[in-house]
């Protein structure tokens, strides 16, 4: 009982030890799935810190272009304005009315052409079709519009386009929220189911490993109980055929002992007197002269004779007789150590049969339980799988990323407004322009 004890404590701990194996293995394969995404995530990062310093580069160039664009439009003007100058001074102010309205045209011009420049620049830097298409719609507006509301129109078309990329920034920021915390909750689930599935296998693997272990043990009870009671039959079969030979070795010896005793007594009562009565005749006849007439007389030297051999056989069979009951006792102490002995290990052998059998009928109950556990807990993951894929071609499956397309979208955002202000700029020359003309005709009036 103390061993059985000191076993099932040993297989316990065992156990103990086999599951703490497990989830070790299982600890480890997360911290291998965690440094994963940790490398995936530095390769985005430096991705994301690649495209940053593309962005700033371009940025950089285009600021550059722009400074380039204004430096060379304000010498232009510089130049209009020295020309204006000597233009005045040298032909007085009978022609300053009709070059105010061509410098002012001309300015318009320019104006109008440099908007155009920087919204085709802005579409072929940013690859954009929509940009490509207001830039022709504004040229044909300041082509064939009125030039009292061809600012009017260039501005409206690009406000339009300001209010269209900004609501689809909008836009695009709350789907990328979405799906951020979509593609988060995800990962978290299938992460967590994953985790589940891996801990059940474990478990159901240990568990299977264990049931066909005790199942074998069992096996091999039930072979070395059927042993023992084929083992324990030939001995009872043996040791009864000893039995039956003892006793009938027993019965003729005590029967031939009994028959040698008798014979013995009758030949002893009779001889016994006669060697007596012959000693006395052959004295008297030494004794006496002349010798008496021979009698018939007993044959003593022969009778002793006999007696002696009877008593041989007397010896003989009660050796034989204290030989065999001394064998049968020695056969009945081995038959009966070995029957017990027998016993003992069948009473043990078959608790361990009871106790193993009872164990994996417990361990292929849990197993059934788990494996169930796992279907339900595969069946709920393949549902996270289908939902993660639906949110990955929804929020992965793009020509670009969201930072990419934010940054763009900026980018034309800023260039449309930078084209605003110089329209708005613009607008107020030309109106300050128009003022001046009209003043100075109604004083030449």
């Amino acid at each position: 009982m103390l061993k059985q004890s000191l076993t099932d404590e040993i297989e316990n701990d065992t156990k103990d030890m086999d599951e703490e194996k497990s989830l070790k293995a299982a600890s480890e394969e997360q911290q291998a799935t965690a440094e994963g995404d940790l490398a995936e995530t530095k390769k985005e990062l430096a991705k994301d810190r690649e495209s940053l310093k593309t962005a700033t580069t371009t940025c950089m160039s285009v600021a550059a272009d722009h400074e380039a664009t204004v430096k060379s439009r304000q010498e232009e003007l510089n130049a209009i304005a020295t020309a204006e100058k000597i233009l005045r001074e040298s032909t007085g102010g009978a022609v300053e009315q009709s070059y105010s309205f061509l410098q002012l045209k001309s300015r318009t011009d320019m104006k109008n052409a440099e908007v155009v420049t920087l919204v085709k620049k802005l579409a072929k830097q940013q690859h954009s079709a929509a940009l490509a298409q207001l830039a022709s719609r504004i040229k044909a507006v300041m082509a064939y519009g009125a030039t009292d509301d061809v600012f009017a129109k260039v501005k409206g078309l690009i406000s339009d386009m300001i209010a269209k990329l900004e609501n689809e920034a909008k836009e695009e920021a709350t789907e990328k929220a979405y799906c951020d915390e979509e593609m988060s909750k995800t990962e978290a689930k299938k992460g967590e189911l994953e985790g589940v599935i891996t801990k059940l296998t474990s478990k159901i693997d240990l568990s299977a490993a264990k049931s066909a272990e005790l199942k074998g043990e069992v096996k091999d009870l039930q072979a070395q109980l059927a042993n023992l009671a084929k083992e324990q039959a030939s001995m009872d079969s043996i040791r009864a055929e000893e039995k039956a030979a003892f006793d009938k070795a027993n019965a003729e010896l005590t029967a031939g002992i009994a028959g040698v005793q008798k014979a013995l007594g009758v030949l002893r009562d009779y001889y016994g007197g006669a060697a007596f009565v012959q000693k006395g005749s052959d004295f008297d006849a030494f004794m006496q002269q002349p010798a008496a007439p021979k009698k018939h007389s007993k044959s003593g030297g022969a009778g002793g004779s006999i007696i002696d051999i009877l008593e041989v056989c007397e010896s003989d069979f009660t050796k034989n007789l204290a030989d065999e009951e001394t064998e049968e006792a020695d056969a009945v102490a081995v038959y009966e150590k070995t029957t017990q002995d027998n016993k003992l290990a069948v009473t043990q052998k078959s608790q361990d049969v009871k106790y193993k059998t009872k164990e994996f009928k417990g361990l292929d109950k849990s197993i059934s339980e788990l494996s169930a556990d796992r279907d339900n807990t595969n069946t709920e993951l393949t549902a996270v799988l289908d939902y993660y894929a639906k949110i990955k071609e929804r929020c992965i499956a793009k020509p670009e990323t969201y930072e990419e397309r934010k940054a763009r979208r900026e980018a034309e955002i800023k260039g449309l407004k930078e084209a605003l202000q110089i329209l708005e700029e613009e607008t107020a020359f030309v109106q300050r322009g128009s003022r001046s003309h009209r003043h100075r005709r109604f004083m030449a009036l």
